[in-house]
């Protein structure tokens, strides 16, 4: 398993929460999640404010624009950026999606990659060179997607695995994408966790989607979690053990104390489990 510098329940470090995370970070906050593509190269009084949460906070980096399944060159220079980015913050984990983002230019949202061996392939070297040029190895999340690719070889828990494998790289594991698609795409969201390797699985995303309708989520991390998804990560802890958890919310962002609530909510299943696996293991020990 690969480092990840983080424990416990986490939320993303939003521009609208630094005022009120500066009279004080709650308990319940265990470590912070950040795109390097919003803060690397900051300067000013906002580059401050940042350096302080970072000298005093622990850190995961996930990043946005990297493009693993894209058809472009790799940007070496803006990895570099990232890997001073990472060193500079003392940041362990970089995390980024199993997707990609670019054509032309940027698309500005997460396209799927087709579940091919090629594309395996593709994608592992990839993820390979990143990990060269940033000297550590990274996580990829399993990403949300609607359609389904006509030229698919495989189902999507064997090209995750695939991936995983070939690159030697981690999993993090998004439980509400697993939810999201498994009612979007008909399957049965405990199995496809029960199919991925334990031993690859560092880091988890929690968040809330929107209902287009009984058929149709969509992945948005504007709304609160949901019952199902909280159910999920239970059965996630249960599956995988407990994982440092982030609670993902991108816009629709309530004020603090609300998010505080999500967050010890993650952070209370965390310590039912806890509680649950060293009894076991203490049983165990006891035999």
């Amino acid at each position: 398993m690969i480092p990840t510098g983080v424990t416990g329940a986490g939320l993303g470090l939003r521009r609208e929460l630094i005022a009120p995370l500066q009279a004080g970070v709650p308990a319940e906050i265990g470590f912070f999640e950040v795109a390097p593509e919003n803060w690397m190269d900051m300067g000013g009084a906002s580059g401050r404010q940042f350096r302080a949460f970072t000298e005093r906070h622990p850190f995961v980096a996930h990043g946005l624009s990297l493009s693993l399944g894209g058809s472009l060159p790799l940007d070496e220079l803006f990895l570099r950026r990232v890997k001073r980015f990472l060193d500079e913050h003392h940041i362990v984990l970089y995390t980024e999606h199993l997707s990609y983002t670019t054509d032309d230019g940027q698309l500005y949202d997460l396209m799927p990659i087709p579940f091919t061996g090629e594309a395996v392939r593709h994608v592992a070297k990839r993820i390979r060179h990143v990990q060269d040029i940033l000297e550590r190895r990274i996580a990829v999340e399993n990403a949300s997607y609607y359609v389904q690719a006509p030229i698919d070889e495989m189902g999507e828990i064997e090209f995750i695995r695939a991936v995983l494998s070939e690159a030697d790289c981690a999993l993090h594991l998004d439980v509400n994408n697993v939810y999201v698609n498994s009612v979007n795409h008909r399957y049965d969201p405990k199995a496809f966790l029960d199919a991925l390797p334990v031993d690859r699985a560092v880091y988890l995303h929690m968040a809330g989607h929107f209902h287009e309708a009984d058929d149709l989520l969509v992945d948005t991390h504007g709304a609160d979690v949901i019952d199902p998804v909280w159910e999920l990560l239970d059965h996630t802890y249960r599956r995988f053990g407990v994982l440092p958890t982030l609670l993902e919310r991108d816009f629709n962002i309530p004020p603090l104390p609300r998010l505080r609530r999500e967050v010890a909510k993650i952070a209370r299943y965390q310590a039912r489990h806890t509680k649950a696996q060293n009894a076991a293991v203490s049983r165990h020990g006891a035999r």
